[in-house]
């Protein structure tokens, strides 16, 4: 998985393909598709009815022979036939036409740390499926770092946190290399788990549908921080009747029922810190976390991260775009390599 940034400046497309959207960066062109790793399919034809956003909304709204489709799960693609049908109607018939002038089409694709060789097989399968005769992988960390401004070719140490729907990546990076990394099965969609479970073992409440963030609509944005509202009012359906009904939260009861899932993210930053050498560690106190991923911007996660960890966090510009920019600025050739023996140059 270790590509030099020579051969990256020969590709003219970048992928993201994430467990809750897809990104395409084609160079000249920037950011092209940022759509959700959704599709609906008809079982009874095989014919494809939707992808993206207007997949997404019918999650949970469609008759029997209707299924929606996530080809994508935790940054790997589990059904690369769906997702090379998703990918093509995504990208629409006047981009790919463009894609296929290329006379050796290269492609670089975002893939997860430590993701094992299977994984990656199906990323390229899925490119390669697409028309790209190339595919370079690079991975996720190194890439968002790039996307949001960490002087990750510096021989000081940045520490990235890149949080995803299904898992959490954190990791420390010092020349432009990872120096240790820690890949948590715990991502948005388990945040969002603890909140369907605690409504429904506490309130007897079922959110109306899952392609609405139960979080988001619980909270109202705000209600994980301390200074957000004391309580929210929530609709959704009651367990046993099946009727309409609305209940009272107190968000200080919704934070505690994160503290199970959110502990996870902290044990892995832990042990990062631990692994990590004590010069690179000395840099952090300074430096700090960046949050990236779509889960980033979850209201309350940079004051947990800072309590806990005693260093500075912040949260990315652009935190859901940081991943397919990074491999964007390396296709353009924004991103130059760190000189490693000055002297010989000064001779």
């Amino acid at each position: 998985m270790t590509v030099s940034l020579e051969q990256l400046r020969r590709c003219h497309v970048a992928v993201d393909l994430g467990a809750a959207r897809t990104r395409v960066f084609v160079k000249g062109a920037g950011l092209v598709v940022d759509e959700p790793s959704v599709a609906a399919v008809n079982t009874r034809t095989g014919a494809l009815i939707a992808v993206g956003e207007f997949a997404e909304k019918m999650t949970g709204r469609t008759p029997d022979y209707i299924r929606v489709a996530r080809p994508v799960s935790g940054g790997t693609v589990v059904d690369v036939e769906m997702a090379q049908r998703m990918l093509r109607h995504l990208l629409g018939e006047k981009l790919r036409r463009q894609l296929r002038r290329k006379p050796l089409l290269r492609a670089a694709a975002t893939t997860p740390h430590d993701s094992d060789p299977l994984a990656q097989r199906a990323t390229i399968e899925t490119l390669v499926g697409l028309g790209a005769r190339r595919v370079e992988l690079v991975d996720t960390l190194i890439a968002a770092a790039v996307g949001c401004g960490l002087p990750v070719e510096e021989p000081t140490a940045t520490m990235i946190l890149v949080c995803g729907a299904a898992t959490t990546q954190v990791a420390v990076l010092s020349l432009g290399s990872i120096v240790t990394a820690e890949r948590i099965p715990v991502g948005g969609n388990a945040i969002d788990h603890a909140v369907i479970q605690y409504l429904r073992h506490q309130h007897e409440l079922m959110l109306p549908s899952q392609s609405v963030r139960p979080l988001q609509l619980a909270l109202h944005g705000t209600g994980l921080t301390p200074d957000g509202p004391a309580s929210t009012e929530i609709h959704g359906r009651d367990v046993a009747t099946g009727l309409a009904r609305s209940v009272v939260v107190e968000t200080a009861a919704v934070r505690q029922a994160l503290h199970t899932p959110l502990t996870a993210v902290l044990d892995g930053i832990g042990k990062v810190l631990r692994d990590c050498p004590p010069d690179l560690v000395a840099d952090l106190v300074d430096g700090g976390i960046t949050m990236v991923g779509g889960s980033a911007r979850l209201p309350g996660l940079d004051e947990l991260l800072r309590d806990a960890t005693g260093m500075p966090v912040r949260i990315a510009e652009s935190p859901d775009t940081c991943a397919v920019l990074g491999l964007g600025a390396m296709l353009d050739g924004r991103i130059q390599p760190l000189t490693l023996n000055p002297l010989a140059e000064a001779e």
